[in-house]
């Protein structure tokens, strides 16, 4: 098998210079992206979706089939519709679980039900802002976007920077906004190692040099926990699998494989800790979704601080080293001699569907990004919203999944191997507030943003899944049609009207604490994670 997956490539041949104008240009064929679109699309706006790559529906349709939903009740709207419709798909009233297949069908005949077209390959070079308002972008094949409104629905946040909105990328310390589990972040017990390992990459002798993907030498003395830095938390593929003979694909060898990279990960199995595929979770028909578990996994820790303003050629050679990483990592397991016999009999009994990721492979074409940038906007969630000790009065939906940073990078401190940065706190359901999804009025008055949203690191940590993206992108899409309407900018639009008609549309603004199944101690009892 070839694998075919990039996330970019330029061709000289491929100039289209389309002009596409429509009332609503969202960028970013995300979960956020389709239910903007179609909630705008049903208010009456001329929509138009530009996607990055040849890929529908995000992460959600590209292996992450496990929902991470943190309180069901909480999810309303176009979002939970999303959810019933797999159930339809699958002959249920509702499906939580999916193969990634599903969720491309059901995005794909949504969009088809409300005829909003889609663009792909869209790879945005240029956006035009004028008195504050972005006119039009342009894309590297010559296409040009105009429109009275826009929406950055992509992961990483690439419109919205580019049209001089503020961002951060990185862990803000706890000082800044008077955080708890922000920053950097050790001790925390979660996937870390189990046991001592050595290091370095001739055993016991620190000259060697450290073995690939540990990140540095350091102490007790020069770390200050909660301290702020420009790390991220790891990003990693969500890798759908089968043990179905008949459909499965065997682990094929990576286009850079490199045995020497899983040193580490051998040392820790010699040491009699085998644990690197403990999390999967089970999709319908034989298929599950692997994620990272342990103290190492999928999970790519620390090489991905580049991405968030990377250049497309940048990211590229990112995307190439996490599925090297990711596929390198299944195919040594099931392959390499030195890895013991009945760990390698396991791990050569799963494979890739041979029905899902046709065009790529079978292999899942989105990265999952974690965190990317986050916009400066006059409201800033943090831990405090998360934790219910500060609550907003402009609710656009909740979040209900606990804090959850993965971890950012793994070190030697004071002798031993650590992981550092993960974070997993649990929470009950709370508001994200209207202000967060909007830029400055002094920066721009024609934008939302709804994934790369206003917050610290460690409250998108919670804010972050995919259902909640799908509510935001609803509120939004809302918004937008109220704004269009009343020819008002972003920030005009009034927040009493906005939540009267979000409650109309299905949405869950507010948590009623009276519901049984509490999420909280949910939480504490579950030790599987986004």
């Amino acid at each position: 098998m070839t694998l075919s997956n990039l996330y970019y490539y330029r061709k000289s041949s491929e100039k289209q210079n389309d002009r596409i104008i429509a009332d609503l240009v969202i960028y970013g064929g995300t979960p956020a992206g389709i239910t903007a679109a179609i909630q705008a699309k049903k208010m009456g706006l001329e929509v138009v979706i530009t996607e990055f790559s040849s890929h529908l529906g995000g992460i959600t349709a590209s292996g992450l089939g496990a929902t991470d939903f943190g309180a069901k009740e909480a999810i309303g709207g176009l979002s939970r519709e999303f959810y019933s419709r797999l159930g339809n798909y699958y002959d249920k009233e509702e499906q939580w679980t999916f193969e990634p297949k599903a969720a491309q069908y059901v995005f794909q005949t949504w969009l088809e039900e409300y005829q909003i077209p889609i663009y792909y390959q869209q790879r945005l070079m240029e956006v035009t802002v004028e008195d504050k308002k972005i006119i039009q972008i342009i894309m590297e094949n010559g296409n040009c976007f105009t429109g009275d409104y826009f929406i950055d629905a992509s992961y990483e946040g690439d419109l919205m920077a580019r049209a001089g909105i503020s961002y951060y990328v990185g862990r803000e310390s706890n000082e800044t906004y008077k955080e708890t589990y922000n920053g950097i972040q050790f001790g925390h017990p979660h996937h870390n190692f189990k046991t001592e390992v050595d290091p370095y990459k001739t055993e016991g002798e620190e000259q060697s040099g450290l073995l690939p993907g540990i990140s540095e030498v350091t102490s007790n003395k020069k770390e200050v926990q909660g301290s702020g830095d420009k790390r991220i938390q790891a990003y990693n593929f969500r890798i759908c699998l089968t043990k179905d003979p008949e459909k499965r694909v065997p682990f094929p060898k990576p286009p850079n494989y490199d045995p020497e990279r899983f040193t580490l990960l051998l040392r820790y199995i010699n040491g009699g800790v085998w644990d690197a595929m403990n999390l999967h979770v089970d999709l319908p028909n034989e298929k599950t979704d692997l994620n990272n578990y342990g103290g190492f996994s999928t999970d790519y820790i620390g090489m991905n601080y580049e991405w968030p303003e990377g250049s497309y050629e940048t990211r590229e050679d990112i995307y190439q080293d996490h599925l090297n990483y990711n596929l390198g990592l299944l195919y040594f397991l099931a392959n390499d001699n030195r890895v013991p016999n009945h760990i390698q009999q396991e791990v050569a009994e799963w494979g890739l569907p041979k029905d899902e990721f046709q065009q790529t492979g079978n292999w899942p074409p989105q990265l999952y990004i974690r965190e990317s940038r986050r916009m400066l906007a006059d409201y800033i969630m943090t831990d405090r919203n998360c934790l219910g000790q500060t609550k907003v009065e402009d609710s656009i939906g909740l979040a209900s999944y606990q804090m959850d940073s993965h971890h950012c990078r793994r070190v030697v401190m004071d002798g031993k191997i650590v992981n550092e940065g993960d974070v997993e706190i649990p929470i009950s359901p709370y508001p994200i507030s209207f202000r967060s999804v909007m830029p400055k009025a002094t920066e721009c008055t024609n934008l939302f943003v709804p994934v790369c949203l206003s917050s610290s690191h460690i409250a998108f940590g919670s804010i972050r899944m995919e259902p909640v993206f799908m509510i935001l992108g609803q509120s939004v899409g809302t918004a937008v049609a109220l704004a269009y309407k009343g020819n008002l900018t972003v920030q005009e639009v009034n927040y009493d009207k906005l939540k009267s008609t979000l409650i109309r549309e299905g949405q869950v603004l507010e948590w009623d604490s009276s519901v049984v199944d509490d999420p909280v101690k949910r939480m504490q009892s579950t030790f599987g994670k986004e």
